[in-house]
């Protein structure tokens, strides 16, 4: 299979009363060999007041979500998900997740090997001031994520590792990403498949 690089993103900050939604979206891919999917998702980035914001617009055909306690398993219904690390510690990211009813989960993991199967995560890690908000209507979900920046490099760096994922839960299920990780079956936590964001 041929797989692409993973994409870079120049990011902007945005003023007092700019509106994420109105920055041009980059879509989302079939995470596990980066085709259109069937449900399209637009992800849309920004920074402000010292904090990642990431908005989410994704159709939909049915949520499926019944989960409401943090740091519960979101993943096991329909979610958006943003893993980050600063560049230069590829063995230490951060996944941040919130699903349809506006459960959060946020973790630490450690993975010095890049493999699922020698990963630590640590879900009692809680970042502070992470926040996010739901909508729904026919059709359609989406999310606004506020992820501060200090507590995972206080050093305040302008490149960050990342990648924005879906997992839409149905018949089948789909799972999207913004650098597909080409991993079957379905694998988010590849870090040698994060993209590149420059803050503005």
């Amino acid at each position: 299979m041929r797989t692409a690089p993973p994409p870079s993103l120049v990011v902007p900050r945005l003023g007092p009363t700019d509106r994420l939604v109105n920055l041009r979206p980059v879509f989302l891919l079939r995470a596990q060999e980066g085709a259109p999917p069937v449900l399209r998702t637009a992800v849309r980035v920004a920074t402000r007041g010292g904090a990642l914001l990431v908005r989410f617009d994704g159709r939909d055909r049915g949520v499926v979500a019944t989960l409401t306690e943090r740091d519960g398993p979101l993943w096991k219904e329909d979610v958006f998900e943003v893993f980050l690390s600063p560049e230069g510690s590829p063995g230490i990211y951060y996944e941040f997740e919130v699903n349809p009813l506006g459960a959060l989960f946020d973790a630490r993991i450690e993975s010095p090997e890049g493999r699922r199967e020698t990963m630590r995560a640590d879900v009692s890690w809680i970042c502070p001031g992470f926040a996010a908000s739901v909508g729904r209507r026919e059709g359609h979900w989406w999310a606004r994520l506020r992820i501060p920046l200090a507590p995972l490099c206080a050093d305040g760096a302008a490149l960050w590792r990342a990648n924005f994922y879906r997992i839409d839960r149905g018949e089948p299920d789909e799972y999207s990403a913004w650098s597909p990780t080409y991993a079957e079956p379905p694998d988010f936590h590849r870090p040698d498949r994060f993209g590149r964001l420059q803050l503005g």
